[in-house]
């Protein structure tokens, strides 16, 4: 192999680009990014990179533009992949150039699901923010003054740090989800109301089990409509509905793709010399018995370094214990493992500045939530390693 195409600019692909180098890999290593900036780490965007000066690539560069140079890694920058012939094995970009490829690794990561179209009436594009790149954060932040009218649709994780970061900034924030609580179809309602308390007692409104129906322009605001017929002002509109992987431009290329890029076990997909890694690679996790897609910084890194060595014919099968956090007026979520809303739970501790809940299935333990209590954590995480019985667990919690 002496020819390595990577596509995807993110987190996962700048991963893949080092894992090929600290592998020994001496051919040509080629990443391919739709942004015109060098590759950023997108978690402050939300959270950090908005509460101070407008957030800039540079400022979140994951490495200074010696680094690539100096790993010999060439960059691609402003280049939109268009098409993908595995056959033939090369990409096409948006300027109508081919290149081929030897090994070709996907980390085009997701893009940011917008409102349907039905409900937005004319003129209110303008009003209208999602938060995926660093042009949409300087975008928005432009527009965080204090008083600021701030509905943000979706109480999922981007939605609440959005909530919290535009609430200390001074603006006033409505949060709207259709689910019962924030967060509660991941951990379920009792973590939901923990969370929804704690944004209430910052000033945020929340309205759950409900959704927008409708959105129109009223001069220099718009007004929300709500499936229940409650009606608000804005300013402006942060939709945060998740994610869709970013798999279009493989349309037609042999790669098989649903809902995601399709992975064997070691992350390998359906097309020779072709893997993925990041948000948008689904596989089986051995660890957990699952087939899964996770869209969180550690499994970005995880995925993209071993995805490098599936193409220097690793055929380890990639598992992982996912980890991820949120950071929300001072409360530090961090969560190890696995959760749904129908797991059995076990609530450890829960008081107004901290919390730890356990998740288990089968009759073992499957996940941790603790909040503000990294110790706890820790030993979560170690209990997942080693598979530890969820009686056991609960027995001591």
């Amino acid at each position: 192999m002496r020819r390595v195409l990577i596509v995807g600019a993110s987190l996962a692909g700048v991963s893949a680009a080092e894992g090929l180098r600290d592998r020994g890999f001496e051919g040509e290593v080629h990443l391919f990014g739709a942004e015109k900036e060098m590759p950023y780490t997108r978690p402050p965007l939300s959270k950090d990179a908005m509460e101070g000066p407008e957030p800039t690539a540079e400022t979140l560069a994951l490495h200074e533009p010696a680094w690539y140079a100096e790993k010999g890694i060439d960059l691609h920058l402003g280049s939109s992949v268009t098409a993908l012939d595995t056959a033939a094995r090369l990409i096409r970009d948006d300027c109508g150039a081919t290149h081929p490829y030897d090994g070709l690794v996907i980390a085009t990561g997701c893009e940011a699901r917008g409102l349907p179209h039905g409900i937005l009436g004319e003129g209110v594009g303008d009003f209208l923010h999602t938060l995926r790149t660093v042009a949409d954060a300087t975008r928005l932040r432009q527009r965080l003054l204090p008083g600021t009218r701030v509905v943000v649709i979706g109480a999922g994780f981007i939605g609440l740090e959005v909530a919290a970061t535009a609430a200390k900034l001074g603006a006033a924030v409505t949060v709207v989800d259709i689910a019962a609580a924030p967060l509660s179809r991941v951990f379920g309602d009792v973590i939901g109301g923990w969370f929804t308390a704690l944004h209430v007692g910052h000033g945020v409104d929340i309205r759950c089990s409900t959704s927008v129906a409708q959105v129109n322009r009223r001069g220099d605001h718009v007004d929300v409509t709500l499936t229940d017929g409650q009606r608000m002002a804005a300013d402006l509109i942060v939709v945060g509905i998740g994610g869709r992987p970013a798999v279009d431009w493989l349309v037609g290329s042999g790669v098989n793709v649903d809902c995601g890029v399709v992975c064997q076990r070691d992350l390998a997909t359906s097309a020779p010399s072709v893997v993925a890694a990041g948000d948008l690679a689904i596989w089986h996790n051995a660890t957990f018995g699952e087939t899964m897609r996770i869209e969180h910084w550690t499994n970005a890194v995880e995925q993209g370094r071993h995805s490098a060595g599936r193409l220097l014919d690793d055929r380890t099968p990639f598992v992982s214990i996912p980890y991820f956090w949120t950071d929300q007026f001072g409360a530090k979520l961090r969560f190890v493992g696995r959760a749904s809303p129908d797991d059995d739970v076990a609530i450890e501790h829960q008081d107004d500045k901290s919390l730890v809940a356990l998740f288990g299935r089968h009759g073992k333990l499957r996940g941790a939530v603790c909040v503000n209590a990294p110790r706890r954590l820790a030993e979560y995480r170690a209990a997942l390693d080693q598979s530890t019985a969820w009686a056991d667990v609960v027995c001591t919690a």
